[in-house]
């Protein structure tokens, strides 16, 4: 490390250079064999949400702006794996993909060779902690203006005990001053080369933890911590799998929200199928695309006749569209049904109405529209409810067939990406529709969002590179209260309906 000089023993030592690092690059350590999970693969290569974990960690830095480079050491016999799922993704900022040593200080150590020499910011990260957030990215390389070692951690929320062989408790530390290690871990590169360096002379060296070695070798350096967040765990046992599935199930997805001219620029000579497009947020999207450019065409049994459950009428629908314009970018599934009521006294005809609307018709839909979105590379937008997580009673049909969506969602999108066609899901919360005025009568206005903010976003997501992702739109903070429900919802005794 760069030295004080001195001209004199009187001399005042001249102010340290500021730190000027030409890039700033993200370490991806992917060495782990998945032997915990009892896997025949490495845990890296396990898919959750639709993808493998390590292209859900990859995606992460490719999204941050504040990252230039990424490296991924891989777990040696498995690099092709890797490259692939970086060729596939086409991850831009994967300048290598290469094989990781037998242990942790080694892995470091070759991942300093393949950064190189001269002045850079390097995160080193877990590549089985997938839901790592940009905001820890972004905190990690500010601190780095600062502090030439940064960590992350979250607190202890258990009383951490200290045990002696027989497991017999040998200590108790004061919670309020432990912390729970996460990655990424951080550094000004010639801070942990020189780390490393010195603990090559040690014949007891032995690295787990990064931070660790700079702690034990460079005592003088003061590491700082920022906060890391509960959902960045780091799938190691066999229940952090379903953990880690259901938190990506559960997050928001982002989608860019663009000016009205880049609409239009998106927008202009597309061609969108809403499938329950004659009210609600069906028809909120279909005007908003149409203002843009698009060309939309909305179905639904109340204008066009269009059941979405028979087969032959989305068939017939799809048609009409491909006919007219000689192609479909979109397909949008609006359409609806809520029936409340206990499951045990609904009669058989209104369960199979709920369930074939809701989820009968979704399927038919996809199935009938992949050939077309396959030219296009297009995307499927479905739609689900906050149910969905929960099922609640009184409507339990109508919640298990959202749920049923998620999946559909996720399961799709991963079987679509070979064929470039994205799949993604909108889970809007209280909404000021016809279908909920009918099911639960008025609403305070305030607490419902509107139609029109929920055709935005699903814009913004029909627009984006986003797949197999469940995308939550919610009210911002002081917006204005939803536009009121139109007329077609004055019929409280039909059933509730989208479409």
């Amino acid at each position: 490390m760069t030295q004080d000089h001195t001209t004199g023993p009187d001399a005042t030592p001249e102010t340290p250079a500021p730190w000027r690092p030409s890039r700033t690059v993200a370490v991806v350590l992917a060495g782990g064999t998945g032997t915990r999970l009892g896997l025949g693969i490495p845990k890296q290569l396990l898919k959750i949400a639709g993808k493998p974990i390590i292209e859900h960690t990859l995606a992460v830095f490719e999204a941050a702006p504040e990252i230039d480079e990424i490296i991924v050491l891989m777990a040696d016999g498995h690099v092709p794996d890797a490259q692939r799922i970086v060729d596939k993704a086409g991850f831009r900022k994967v300048s290598k993909v290469i094989a990781g040593g037998d242990t942790r200080n080694a892995t470091t150590r070759i991942a300093l060779d393949a950064v190189g020499e001269g002045d850079v910011n390097i995160l080193f990260h877990d590549a089985v902690r997938p839901l790592l957030s940009g905001r820890i990215v972004r905190e990690c390389v500010n601190a780095l203006w600062t502090y030439s070692a940064v960590d992350v951690a979250i607190p202890s929320a258990d009383t951490i005990i200290q045990v002696d062989d027989d497991d017999c408790i040998t200590d108790i530390p004061v919670r309020s001053t432990l912390r729970r290690g996460q990655t990424p871990q951080a550094f000004r590169s010639g801070t942990i080369r020189e780390a490393y360096r010195i603990a090559a002379g040690d014949p007891d060296f032995a690295a787990t933890d990064d931070c660790g070695v700079v702690l034990r070798y460079l005592p003088g350096t003061p590491i700082k911590v920022i906060d890391g967040s509960d959902e960045n765990i780091k799938v190691t046992h066999p229940v952090d799998v379903h953990l880690a599935d259901k938190l990506f199930q559960l997050a928001a997805a982002q989608a860019p929200r663009l000016t009205a001219r880049d609409y239009t620029e998106e927008l202009a000579g597309r061609t969108i199928v809403v499938f329950g497009g004659s009210y609600g947020i069906g028809h909120e999207l279909t005007e908003l695309a149409r203002r843009h450019g698009a060309q939309v065409f909305p179905f639904s049994r109340s204008t066009t006749g269009t059941h979405v459950e028979r087969a032959e009428d989305v068939e017939a629908a799809l048609k009409t569209a491909f006919e007219a314009t000689g192609r479909i970018d979109h397909v949008v599934v609006t359409a609806g049904i809520l029936e409340k009521g206990e499951l045990a006294e609904m009669d058989q005809e209104t369960m199979d109405r709920v369930l074939h609307v809701n989820f009968v018709g979704p399927v038919t839909i996809a199935r009938q529209s992949l050939p077309y979105l396959q030219q296009t590379k297009g995307q499927l937008l479905l739609y689900t409810s906050s149910s969905y997580t929960r099922g609640r009673a009184r409507y339990a049909l109508y919640s298990a067939t959202k749920a049923a969506l998620v999946n559909l969602t996720q399961a799709l999108s991963d079987e679509w990406a070979e064929f470039g066609v994205r799949v993604n899901c909108i889970n809007p919360e209280r909404t000021a529709t016809p279908m909920r005025t009918k099911a639960f009568g008025e609403e305070p206005e305030h607490t419902l969002l509107a139609a029109e903010t929920v055709a935005q976003s699903s814009l913004d997501v029909l627009i984006s590179e986003l797949t197999g992702q469940v995308i939550d739109v919610r009210r911002a903070p002081g917006e204005l209260p939803a536009a009121g429900v139109p007329a077609q919802a004055s019929r409280a005794s039909a059933p509730a309906t989208a479409g």
